[in-house]
């Protein structure tokens, strides 16, 4: 049997190299601890702020530089729980960040406060007295939206001095996934047993091609999960109690509008994401369901089959140095300056690609201000896992670039936007692979991937969406959300979109709690938007080449110095009609196509 590292056993040229944040451990505790104590650089200016058009600027740029300096000390905290959240310094590393910023985000609530007393008017005159300003004309525009909805002084501060506790369902999930949860071993057809974990289920048991390693694994996945249900349950709910309550603290009509408005995205693009796609969505999918079953041979296509080879006997297998270099050529449409970052990405340690002991499942890529990205992955040799790589670089370059061309304060652009740059490189890597073969299998291969990339976006994250949109209407009807209410509401989400073309059993409902995504807000849909977005793009690439590309550089740069309806709009797509979501489903269709025709 295999057995997992410890993390202190991974080679070293596996992981991330955490000293371009900090040079040591004891250099990041004593920042941890300066930034304490610095804090009064901030709150100087309290009851002066915006006193006068020089003040306000002093005051901004001194709050986006002491921002820059929190970002990197929570970052190395972050980023070592997420490496081995069962390590307990890197437990105690976390909770002592965690509580540092809740007390230094209470001593800078008055911030927020101070912005909010401006009026328009007085906005334009300090924006006209000082031109350095206009670095922060959006955050100071967005502030004032923020207006209707922002408490008396006090009430901020004392919700800022509780953010350790509004963020414990989060941190209590986490914890719990990566310390606690066990699985049972499961064995190949010679009984050698094979090592479980949640890791090993997402990206390679529930990917597998022999059907009883495949629902022997999502049973032992499910059967922990079963165990945990009622904890994780009392965890989402209070998630969710605290966001419902905020709202109704805030005036907000709904707790869906207070979740959109940092998205800067209306209700009717958000439900036009959900409505729209499930609906046409839906026939496509039963189709390649279909295709499945017949082509596995199986009697009943079960939940545990849907990610399972459409060729089981045709799996190409890639090493990570292979994979960076086929990443690296596809990415090249995209011109000289993006293919170097993406390339220092891959040479550099941006990356942590070990299997170790206590390691956050899933992949992400976390792109602290002015250093550089660091993305997380498990690298188990599959292709499927280079098409993984490239959705988190995607991510990296973006970040990179927006970095380089903006302030920190105009950086980030709307989640709503986000997972668009990452799912573009998907598709260039799928496009590059298809154009580099005549392999009838292997083209067949590459379209199934695609399927996979439109899988998780438009119909994993999306139907979590649609369920998050279900737990939010029944916790503001007063519902309480219980274990079997979570459960239910999943198994209905799934029922619903596939119909009867998928056999579900009870373990079905219950992979609601494999997200971490519910507990960042209305995420979810957001991937599908962001993919929506994606296939528009991908195809002005394929056709006006280095013109979209060069254009596309241009929209990363942006950062989030735009509202994401005008960004998107610059690339030539208009998300607030749904045209864009049914050409996107249409594209999806068109491969499910290709692949009935292609047996």
């Amino acid at each position: 049997m295999s057995t997992r590292l410890q993390r202190s056993e991974v080679p070293i040229e596996k992981t991330w190299d955490l000293t371009d944040l900090f040079p040591s451990h004891e250099a990041w505790e004593k920042e941890l601890e300066a930034i304490q104590s610095d804090v009064s650089e901030i709150t100087q200016y309290k009851g002066k702020l915006v006193s006068n058009a020089t003040s306000l600027l002093h005051g901004l740029t001194a709050y986006e530089n002491f921002q820059k300096r929190l970002i990197h000390v929570s970052t190395y905290a972050n980023l070592r729980a997420s490496t081995d959240g069962s390590d307990p310094a890197n437990q105690r590393d976390a909770a002592k960040v965690a509580s540092a910023l809740a007390s230094i985000s209470a001593q800078l609530s008055f911030f927020q406060s101070e912005l909010l007393t401006l009026s328009e008017e007085k906005v334009k005159q300090f924006l006209q007295e000082e031109e350095d300003l206009v670095t922060y004309k959006k955050l100071l525009n967005d502030t004032l939206e923020q207006k209707p909805y922002t408490l008396a002084p006090e009430m901020e501060e004392t919700l800022a001095a509780l953010g350790e506790v509004h963020d414990a369902p989060f941190m209590i999930y986490e914890r719990s996934k990566s310390s606690d949860m066990t699985f049972d071993s499961i064995n190949d057809d010679h009984g050698n047993e094979l090592p479980m974990s949640a890791a090993l289920y997402e990206d390679r048991y529930e990917l597998e091609a022999n059907t009883r390693i495949r629902r022997d694994a999502y049973q032992s996945f499910t059967k922990t999960l079963n165990r945990y249900k009622h904890t994780y349950a009392a965890t989402y709910a209070t998630e969710v109690t605290k966001q419902v309550t905020l709202a109704r603290l805030r005036n907000y009509d709904s707790v869906t509008d207070m979740l959109l408005t940092p998205q800067q995205v209306t209700t009717e693009m958000y439900h036009n994401q959900l409505d729209v796609s499930q609906k046409e969505l839906a026939p496509h999918m039963r189709r390649y369901a279909k295709l499945l079953k017949e082509r596995l041979g199986l009697d009943e296509l079960r939940y545990a089959d849907l990610k399972a080879p459409l060729d089981p006997e045709y799996s190409p297998t890639t090493t990570y140095q292979e994979a960076k270099a086929i990443i690296l050529e596809a990415l090249q449409v995209m011109g000289p300056e993006y293919s170097e970052i993406i390339q220092k990405g891959l040479s550099e340690r941006w990356v942590d690609l070990a299997d170790n002991i206590g390691k956050q499942t899933g992949a992400f890529c976390s792109s602290p201000y002015g250093v550089h990205p660091y993305i997380l992955i498990t690298w188990t040799d599959t292709m499927r896992g280079a098409f993984v790589l490239a959705h988190e670089l995607g991510h990296a370059g973006h970040f990179y670039l927006a970095g380089k061309h903006q302030s920190l304060v105009n950086t980030d652009p709307s989640t709503y936007f986000v997972e668009a740059p990452s799912t573009l490189n998907e598709l260039l890597l799928a496009n590059h692979l298809l154009s580099k073969t005549d392999n009838k299998r292997m083209k067949r291969w590459v379209i199934t991937q695609l399927i996979g990339t439109y899988y998780h976006n438009f119909v994993t994250h999306l139907l979590e969406g649609e369920y998050q949109r279900r737990v939010y209407d029944l916790a503001e009807a007063g519902t309480p959300l219980t274990a079997d209410v979570l459960t239910q509401q999943k198994l209905e989400a799934l029922q619903n979109f596939w119909g009867d073309t998928v056999s579900f059993d009870d373990g079905a409902g219950l992979t609601w709690m494999r997200q971490p995504h519910y507990y960042m807000g209305l995420y979810p849909y957001t991937y599908s938007a962001g993919l929506t977005v994606a296939t528009a793009v991908a195809q002005r690439i394929k056709t006006d080449g280095k013109t979209a590309a060069d254009n596309w550089l241009e929209i990363l740069k942006a950062g989030g110095s735009i509202k994401p309806l005008e960004l998107i709009k610059n690339a030539g797509v208009d998300m607030s009609k749904p045209d864009a979501i049914k050409e996107a489903v249409a594209y999806i269709g068109s491969l499910v196509d290709e692949l009935e025709k292609s047996y």
